[in-house]
């Protein structure tokens, strides 16, 4: 072969093979530094050397450092996955059961700073006034900056009649705001009607109104009994509110939403890392499917489980959704129980909707947008405390003194934005049904910043 041929050869090769060799070495030590054994041996360093020279050692076990160095592990990776002490894993078990000690609020890690979702109804919490979008600064004088949500759930429990003391901040307070209040068992209904009552009256339009204000072990069968009881009173149009709804749970959210779907109708689906546990939750078709005209109420407060309910509903055109953006937390956590009794709250997948659209960090959009004031939220919240108007007065005392008597007026007047503008779509939708020759009645979205939607039976 021609040398001149053969020398630009060899330092092409020569070149490749470097250039081959540098790629290998890259490969080989990216391996080296994720070697998870090499990892393994550093955490046992650090975990010898702090067990040993740590100041305060003596008091130190290795299950306080393990479980300290998996605390710190989950919370690194969102704000939902957690590692569960026993007590923290009874006290998950306690919430889904609905009877624990504490004062009723849902709150979320929300760019670094302690955020109240909602107070949970018929709680110390709710109360006080506590309003969704709350900033809690502090609890008991401690700030909340560096707590973990897993953290400051635990310090907001304890012993019913123990005291805890928050710190708040509102955009309509000038000044943070000290909030005490007392710890009590909590015993939760989760479906309430309009007077925060459990009677469920229909109205001369034979309309109804139901709340639902968190999804529980016994959410279907309380909404099943209030569906019966405003359905023998001949229901012919419903508003379902899931303003300020945390969410809950899945299977919940489900047999809820399948009250008002045929059978195989698509409900929520899961999609996560582990492709081979992605499914599909759809209409059983068991028990009765209710086709009367629905309106869904959400706002910001309206997380998880609600926002599984609204979209589902939304996208099959089977309910008009009034309201604002809900939250938008629409990851999954599964719950992976220990040997010793703790458990990993871990984030595996992520919620959609029937038409795909994901509800995490962007929540529900509403068909028809009704903004609601600061004041206006407050006095709905204000006009559901126990006692009603007689115990007002007194609660009135926790807003700012120039607030007072703007409140007071708007309690009084039953003022509900929302609500009203529900109420009035589902009379037309029944104006509309009781013309010569109507079929399935269309409620058209005509306020700006809408779309068109059906409340009509599928």
């Amino acid at each position: 072969m021609n040398k001149r041929l053969i020398y630009p050869l060899f330092i092409a090769a020569l070149v490749a093979y470097v250039g081959l060799g540098a790629k290998l070495f890259q490969l080989s030590a990216a391996d080296e530094r994720d070697d998870p054994y090499q990892q393994l041996e550093l955490f046992t360093r650090v975990l010898e050397r702090v067990r040993k020279d740590y100041v305060d050692g003596e008091t130190l076990t290795y299950k306080d450092l393990i479980h300290g160095a998996m605390k710190g592990m989950l919370s690194t990776l969102d704000p939902h996955s957690e590692f569960m002490t026993l007590s923290k894993f009874n006290e998950l078990k306690e919430d889904t059961e609905g009877i624990y000690g504490g004062v009723g609020l849902q709150v979320h890690v929300k760019e670094g700073v302690l955020t109240v979702i909602a107070p949970m109804e018929d709680t110390p919490a709710f109360e006080a006034g506590i309003l969704p979008g709350d900033q809690i600064l502090k609890i008991n004088g401690k700030p909340t900056d560096r707590l973990v949500m897993g953290d400051a759930v635990k310090i907001l429990r304890g012993e019913p009649k123990s005291k805890v003391t928050l710190l708040i901040i509102r955009p309509s307070l000038s000044e943070p705001k000290e909030i005490s209040l007392t710890r009590e068992d909590i015993r939760v209904y989760t479906v309430k009607d309009q007077n925060n009552h459990r009677e469920f009256p229909v109205s001369a339009d034979h309309l109804g109104y139901v709340r639902i204000t968190q999804f529980a072990e016994k959410t279907d069968e309380e909404l099943e009994t209030a569906l019966v009881a405003m359905e023998k009173q001949g229901l012919e149009g419903l508003v379902m509110d899931l303003r300020g709804n945390p969410g809950g749970l899945l299977d919940q959210a489900v047999a809820v939403s399948e009250k008002f779907l045929p059978k195989g109708k698509p409900i929520v689906s899961t999609e996560g890392r582990n492709r081979a546990a992605d499914q599909q939750r759809k209409a059983s078709g068991k028990g009765k499917v209710r086709s009367y005209p629905l309106v869904l109420l959400i706002n910001g407060g309206s997380a998880s489980a609600s926002e599984i309910v609204a979209g589902c509903l939304q996208d099959l055109e089977r309910a008009v959704v009034i309201g604002e953006q809900s939250f938008g937390k629409g990851s999954v956590q599964n719950i992976l129980p220990l040997n010793d009794g703790s458990a990993l709250r871990l984030t595996t997948a992520k919620y959609y909707t029937p038409s795909h659209k994901v509800i995490h960090e962007r929540g529900i959009s509403p068909n028809i947008v009704v903004p609601i004031t600061d004041e206006d939220e407050a006095a709905i919240q204000l006009r559901r405390m126990p006692g009603g108007t007689n115990s007002l007065e007194d609660t009135l005392r926790l807003y700012p003194v120039a607030q007072q008597a703007r409140l007071r007026d708007l309690v009084l007047a039953d003022n509900d934005p929302q609500l009203e503008r529900a109420i009035d779509l589902l009379k037309g939708v029944r104006l509309l049904a009781k013309r010569p020759g109507a079929k399935s009645p269309r409620a058209e979205a005509t306020a700006p910043n809408s779309k068109p939607a059906a409340p009509a039976a599928p």
